[in-house]
């Protein structure tokens, strides 16, 4: 089934309703790009969606084998620059897994993170199509 995303655009600043039909959450731009700050940019969901999936993967892993974990977190900065080819994106992600995990646990628990659904679609192909007027 494919995933569907509604936005509207509100006429103050750059904030819009996002939504997926059944959940909402406002987006925006920060001050310095003349937006009113009231929520977060297109390029911080970027990064909370690969965030929450990378620490969703981990809590499913460690239930899945039976681990203690406590607390999950994830601090992603990105950083653009622009090349010959184009725009490269560098992401920098650290983790904090609190648990009584030995070496090997933790090590499992980052590989399967690197896995992640988010992940593995920002690293595929895409075919993004033309814009279509409704």
């Amino acid at each position: 089934m494919p995933t569907k995303i509604s936005v509207k655009n509100l006429p103050k600043g750059y904030q819009s309703i996002i939504t997926n039909g059944t959940h909402s959450i406002v987006g925006d731009e920060p001050l310095l790009s003349k937006g009113t700050d009231l929520g977060l940019s297109p390029t911080e969901m970027v990064l909370s969606g690969l965030a929450m999936c990378k620490v969703s993967t981990v809590r499913f892993i460690a239930r899945k084998n039976n681990w203690e974990i406590r607390d999950v977190k994830a601090n992603l900065e990105q950083i653009v620059t622009k090349g010959d080819g184009g725009l490269k994106t560098t992401v920098t992600i650290n983790l904090s897994i609190e648990g009584d995990l030995t070496a090997e646990q933790k090590d499992e628990l980052i590989k399967q993170a690197d896995r992640c659904y988010i992940h593995r679609i920002l690293n595929g192909e895409w075919d993004i199509q033309p814009i279509k007027i409704e």
